[in-house]
């Protein structure tokens, strides 16, 4: 298996900025991420805001502190997650009982066992679709051209099962399913591929160049494999401990991102229908994302001390959004802004007649 370092897309981030701009990077305007006026940000999701929840507006919680001088405000380590919110880590972990991996890494030719230690970030959404559950087919929103319409920067391909990365590599069997394939109950499997937007591809070539204590060169894009399903009725039925909604469950669509080539280790969408306890006639959703990021590329810090900006630049910065140098409105602006947009365009689709 391929080495990967952890810390290039940010470290190409920074070098992609013009030198005679590095020592003013902090004061340059934030870039404006295109993100929906129509989304209102609580403290939690609550049972009780369905009740003066209105079509078009949804709600969203990701456990940040406003005003945070905290960087990593936002971020909690895997095992905290599994112990503070044990429900919600079940439901949106890679498959039930997951733990943080162990496997062997070869360096130099000497395998050695490694522990990787994850830290997660969960966002939140809920609103209300004006039709009731039965005219909601959620199998129209199981394939790849739903996710294309969803993210159009992200490009995605039909994936064989026996061509998944956890099945056909051996160093990567720690990412198994312990109980199935991966898209072997009724799921389609989709490998996808992001290319690197705004200055990161130049970044990149320049990172490519310098010693970073690796031989390998940094890949300009990030690629996922993953699970695209309808949840089974008996699966979805048990997700109403997570929502705290007291009606029955009527569907649930998940995407299980259990392969991705740098810094993240897994990820999930996971969106869950009720009938709206004061009307029926309306389906509440409550959606869900989690991105595991490898604590090392968190923690990593030395090897940028040497380049002025990155003293500006660190890597929670970038991936929680808070950098200057975040762009757009897919994964380049930081997973905050990412995670408002698809929960906004899922709740966009699921609303047209």
């Amino acid at each position: 298996m391929p080495r990967q370092f952890p810390a290039a897309l940010l470290v190409a981030l920074a070098l992609a900025a013009p030198a005679r701009a590095q020592d003013a990077a902090k004061d340059l305007p934030k870039p404006t991420a295109i993100v929906s006026d129509r989304v209102k940000d609580v403290p939690a999701l609550k049972p009780g805001d369905v009740a003066g929840l209105k079509p078009g507006t949804v709600l969203f919680s990701d456990h940040r502190e406003a005003a945070s001088t905290n960087p990593e405000s936002g971020l909690i380590a895997f095992d905290a997650w599994r112990k503070a919110r044990a429900a919600e880590a079940a439901a949106l972990s890679p498959w039930p009982g997951y733990t943080e991996p162990d496997y062997t890494q070869t360096v130099n030719g000497v395998a050695k066992q490694r522990h990787e230690t994850l830290k997660v970030y969960v966002a939140e959404g809920r609103f209300v679709v004006a039709k009731p559950p039965s005219a909601i087919d959620l199998s129209a929103f199981a394939g790849i051209d739903f996710l294309a319409k969803m993210d159009p920067v992200i490009r995605h391909k039909r994936l064989d099962p026996a061509d998944a990365t956890p099945t056909k590599d051996p160093a990567a069997a720690f990412a198994k399913r312990p109980d199935r394939p991966w898209c072997g109950a009724g799921g389609v499997c989709i490998e996808s591929r992001y290319d690197l937007e705004g200055k990161l591809p130049l970044g990149v070539k320049l990172a490519n160049r310098l010693e970073l204590g690796t031989s390998k060169k940094i890949a300009e894009f990030v690629s996922f494999q993953s699970e695209l399903r309808v949840l089974p009725p008996a699966e979805a039925a048990g997700l109403s401990a997570l929502t705290k909604i007291e009606t029955p469950m009527a569907g649930g669509l998940e995407q299980t991102i259990f392969w991705v080539n740098q810094i993240l280790r897994f990820g999930k969408f996971l969106a869950v229908m009720q009938p709206d306890p004061n009307d029926p006639g309306r389906t509440v959703v409550t959606t869900y994302m989690a991105l595991a990021i490898k604590a090392d590329v968190l923690d990593r810090k030395q090897e940028y001390a040497r380049v002025p900006v990155l003293k500006n630049l660190l890597p929670v910065q970038v991936l929680m959004g808070n950098s200057s140098f975040n762009t757009g409105s897919s994964i380049s602006a930081g997973v905050p802004t990412y995670a408002r947009n698809r929960i906004v365009a899922f709740a966009d689709a699921l609303a047209k007649p």
